[in-house]
């Protein structure tokens, strides 16, 4: 199939779903009104519950929700092909995906602001709750742990973004100052902050051209210990300045820095994004992108797993993802001004991502194509390319290693445009590590809800106010992160599991929304009910496949905590099945009515 006409279905698919089917979902099932009081207004503190225009808090929730996801998943998944990966990133993302991140934010909205952790008590149980809270715990967990090590490794791998992403945040900061403390013209305000963005992304270009290496991240020594000195690799001291950094965030008012900084980066990816097509227009037009990718690879790497189910664990962000509930149940439900904007900000944003996960595929299945230059001179095209960079399975290699297709894609179709390749990889690579970073401190914040919510109905007093309890974040995940030395990797251990517990949270999530939809009465929980299923059966699928695969390796620290995650699904799913089957509406009706 034409690349371009490929992207213009898929686009023109989401537009469609978007009018049609998200709006389905806002007045007839969620039924979505402007006029009721949302939590942002109702808790208004400055801090956490602020009340947003819809474009600002549509640029929170899309950053927050896309982060590296999107752009590492298709990249990956595609050595099954380029049809199976777009049709699951098309069809999922309209019919579970967006179902999935408007249900979770909808839920949150009539239900104080709260995560879904804490509304599971109201809709299932109170065992049920704790053992939410404990799969999120972990989830988040891994996520912070790891993701100063994402950011280090696109430092490493891209170290021109490291300028312009540090710049990012006073930037921002000065954005949010401007807009909310002196009501300042927004578009002009948001046009100088977008322009000094770019600007920053030219003088990272220019100082690693002109000094390179000037940028990179020297280690540490630090004391002596019986005389022999112990050395911070740069990898662990990015994520010691990262940390740090995401407490900071967490702790400040979300219109300081969090918000702000989400808003300019989603300008930063919506003008990417616009580069991007533009370069797959003009270089279609050339006849210099043809699909290069194989539609249904039959000659996989050896040790690749099979499509069943793993396509779909792979490619999540851009289809469905767990994470996109936390998120939109975390964040974004505390800013959302008016119901009605739910619709904007929760399906919307997750088409975008599906189309930003199109992109991708694109960059991954022709861009790549144009030109691979390896080391000495060189330069591989067509097929060969590809068959080059995945003559072996994706998932086992490195973050440089899996996203280096991406950037070389993309930087390929933007110079179509005339864009220098030096430019073209700098703005890729603030792009992912601004990307990485937002999904970082989103995450931190996030977690902090998640232990404030818990401290307080356990009352543990001092750990439910957000320094202690975002301390509490930033500690255990640097212990997770340093677990296994000095380099801050201690997470990679365990992020074999986020896969899998990722998307058995984005069914979990599925659940709560369908149990919140059957005591409204009718039939209106099949539109959850189904992505539901498929996503409990998918999972619960996987992690069985994984399962065997630990102990086949004797890796019993994942059989352990693989297993634990399993069973304590398997127990959520049980429960939530006898409250569907044995409680009527007008029970859950009358429940509702009780705690609310």
């Amino acid at each position: 199939m034409d690349t371009l006409l490929l992207m213009l279905i898929c686009g023109g698919g989401y537009l469609i779903a978007y009018h049609t089917y998200g709006r389905f979902l806002a007045k007839k099932i969620f039924k979505l009104n402007k006029d009721v009081p949302v939590p942002s207004v109702e808790f208004q503190d400055g801090i956490d519950y602020v009340p947003t225009r819809k474009a600002i808090i549509f640029g929170h929730h899309y950053t927050s929700i896309a982060g590296t996801g999107p752009i590492v998943g298709p990249a990956i998944g595609i050595i099954w092909g380029w049809l199976p990966a777009i049709l699951w990133v098309f069809f999922g993302c309209i019919f579970m995906g967006a179902v999935h991140d408007l249900g979770a934010l909808v839920v949150s909205l009539r239900n104080e602001g709260k995560s879904l952790s804490e509304v599971t008590a109201k809709y299932i149980n109170m065992r049920v709750r704790f053992i939410f809270f404990a799969v999120v715990f972990l989830a988040l967990l891994i996520v912070i742990a790891i993701f100063g090590v994402v950011i280090a490794a696109v430092f490493t791998r891209f170290p021109s973004a490291v300028i312009p992403v540090w710049l990012q945040i006073p930037i921002a900061v000065t954005l949010g100052y401007a807009v909310y403390k002196k009501t300042a013209n927004v578009p002009l305000s948001t046009f100088l902050a977008v322009t000094g963005m770019y600007l920053c992304i030219l003088l990272g270009a220019w100082i690693d051209s002109k000094w390179p290496g000037i940028c990179t991240m020297p280690t540490i020594g630090a004391l002596p210990a019986g005389g022999v000195w112990k050395i911070i690799p740069p990898t662990g001291v990015w994520v010691i300045i990262l940390l740090i950094y995401a407490w900071v965030a967490s702790t400040l008012p979300v219109t300081t820095l969090l918000q702000p900084r989400d808003y300019i980066n989603a300008w930063q990816l919506f003008i990417a994004m616009g580069l991007l097509v533009a370069g797959a227009v003009a270089a279609s037009i050339s006849g210099e992108l043809p699909l290069i990718a194989p539609a249904i690879n039959r000659n996989l790497p050896s040790n690749t797993p099979p499509i069943w189910p793993f396509i779909f664990v792979v490619i999540a962000c851009g289809a469905i993802s767990g994470f996109h509930s936390l998120v939109a149940s975390g964040t974004s439900s505390k800013q959302v001004s008016k119901e009605t904007d739910s619709l904007f900000v929760g399906y919307g944003s997750m088409l975008l991502e599906g189309f930003l996960a199109v992109l991708v595929l694109i960059c991954v299945a022709a861009g790549i194509g144009m030109a691979l230059k390896l080391d000495g001179d060189t330069i591989l095209t067509g097929q060969q390319a590809w068959q080059h960079q995945y003559s072996s399975w994706m998932g086992e290699k490195g973050l440089t290693d899996k996203i280096a297709p991406v950037v070389i894609g993309a930087a390929n179709m933007m110079g179509q445009l005339g864009l220098p390749e030096t430019i073209g990889i700098t703005l890729m690579g603030v792009f992912i590590a601004s990307f990485a970073g937002t999904t970082l401190d989103t995450s931190t914040r996030i977690q902090r809800y998640v232990i404030s919510e818990l401290a307080t109905d356990l009352r543990i007093k001092f750990l439910a106010n957000r320094w202690a309890a975002t301390t509490f974040a930033v500690l255990t995940a640097a212990g997770l992160a340093f677990a296994a030395g000095a380099d801050g990797t201690g997470a990679m251990k365990l992020w074999p599991l986020f896969g899998s517990a990722n998307q058995l949270l984005a069914a979990l999530a599925l659940l709560i929304v369908t149990l919140y939809l059957k005591g409204k009465g009718g039939k209106k929980f099949v539109v959850s009910a189904v992505p539901c299923l498929i996503m409990l059966v998918i999972t619960n699928w996987a992690m069985i496949e994984n399962e065997i695969g630990y102990v086949r390796q004797k890796n019993w620290l994942l059989t352990i905590i693989g297993g634990g995650i399993f069973l304590l699904a398997l127990w959520m799913t049980i429960e939530a099945i006898i409250t569907f089957k044995f409680k009527n509406s007008k029970d859950c009706q009358q429940k509702e009515a009780l705690l609310t």
